[in-house]
């Protein structure tokens, strides 16, 4: 079975609004079968974890589902997976624990084509300690950030180099395997930044040569949290403050307090709607009776399905778009680069790209304007903090979507 834009749109209860969402790269809307996952952990019986009652088996069978199901997402060892309030948090946690062992002289490298939660985070530790911080740049001109713009600054002194997977802002996708495997070769370590790649590239954490790897499950279908991966011995070597009576455990040993289980509940069952996209029947995802109805073979096996079907739906509505903009008149397109998501990020000749998302609104098609706190990289495409008018695919994007956005951008600049 094929990719079936409105089959998959079927579940997505908030399109019955009438809406475009081009605003994915900020969020994705929410399946009814990751609300209903949600709804039935949540209102179920539900204790602390344990194995004594119902409740208490309950609240373990989340963890364990949520530390499973991104494990395979992502390819990495269950124990390698750690939930956090969001992927900012995360950064700033593990830019606290690994700056334990820092000192001056020291070097961090961060990149300027990277969300500022992979750029503050290790410039502020790295101050704290006396660290140096080197800047790793991008072509503005093509969007590209080569490999030797970061290799051209490791030495023996670098500890870490925080890199994105793919920009929010322009889409651009790094060779981060060729950077990790540069930064290795120098004893450092890399935290890469998945949060928009992993809604587009289905990520895998061995062969992208990543020593930690972010993302945020809203961004994929699920509710607003963080999740951070790594190998278990390497959470191991890490000792994180944390409460006396806490567990010293991997990776709980990273969460701090009771952990939500109705929200990994509802991360569970994202990653198997993301698996359901290419499926056996045509029952739909509006459900988490049907998504288990349809989960026939290993969740891994069906996600690399369903991402290669995802990339090419993408990739199709991505051409269609582009030859459109061509069409338009004074609007310049700063995403360039030769591998990257389908995100587009527009400027337009005398109007304010804010301009022209409210006009767009009327039209109730959204594609929010700013540098979505990818500020480095805004200055540096010379947009300033004002950035420009982001328009991003989903999953449900549709033909039709992609003819009111060019249609309202047709009207919006005539």
């Amino acid at each position: 079975m094929g990719y079936d834009v409105a089959r998959i749109r079927s579940g997505f209860p908030s399109l019955a609004s009438g809406w475009a969402h081009f605003d994915g790269p900020g969020g994705t809307q929410t399946p009814r079968a990751v609300g209903d996952a949600i709804a039935a952990v949540l209102t179920g019986p539900l204790s602390n974890r344990g194995s004594t009652g119902e409740s208490e088996r309950n609240a373990e069978a989340a963890v364990h589902g949520f530390r499973t199901a991104m494990g395979e997402l992502l390819n990495v060892h269950p124990r390698g997976i750690v939930h956090g309030r969001s992927a900012t948090q995360l950064a700033y946690d593990f830019s606290r624990h690994l700056a334990k062992d820092w000192g001056p002289g020291d070097e961090v490298i961060v990149t300027r084509l990277d969300h500022d939660s992979n750029i503050r985070p290790w410039v502020q530790a790295a101050e704290r300690v006396g660290a140096t911080v080197r800047w790793a740049d991008f072509d503005p001109d093509t969007g590209e950030l080569p490999v030797e713009a970061v290799a051209g600054l490791l030495t023996e002194r670098t500890r870490l180099v925080a890199v994105t997977a793919a920009s929010n802002l322009i889409g651009t996708i790094p060779d981060v395997a060729a950077i990790a495997s540069a930064a290795h070769d120098a004893g450092a370590l890399v935290y890469a930044d998945g949060v928009h790649a992993t809604a587009h590239e289905l990520p895998d954490l061995a062969s992208l040569g990543a020593d930690f790897f972010s993302c945020s499950p809203y961004k994929f279908l699920g509710p607003h949290c963080g999740v951070l991966a790594a190998r278990p011995d390497l959470l191991e070597s890490i000792s994180p403050d944390k409460l006396l009576a806490s567990t010293n455990a991997v990776p709980e040993r990273f969460e701090f307090g009771t952990l939500p289980y109705e929200q990994l509940a509802g991360v569970t069952a994202a990653v198997e709607v993301l698996a359901a996209f290419v499926a056996p029947s045509s029952t739909g995802i509006a459900s988490i009776d049907a998504l288990h109805a349809d989960a026939a073979g290993s969740r891994r096996a069906r996600l690399v399905a369903s991402y290669r079907a995802l990339h090419a739906h993408e990739r199709r509505l991505l051409a269609r778009l582009e030859g459109g903009l061509a069409d338009l008149p004074g609007v310049t397109v700063h995403s360039r680069a030769a591998r990257r998501t389908p995100t587009l990020l527009l400027t337009f000749a005398g109007r304010a790209a804010s301009d022209v998302t409210a006009r767009l609104a009327e039209e109730r098609v959204l594609a929010p304007s700013s540098h979505f706190y990818a500020l480095e990289a805004s200055r540096r495409l010379g947009l300033g903090d004002e950035g420009g008018l982001r328009v991003g695919l989903a999953p449900y994007t549709d033909d039709d979507d992609v003819e009111r956005l060019l249609a309202g951008l047709a009207a919006a600049l005539a």
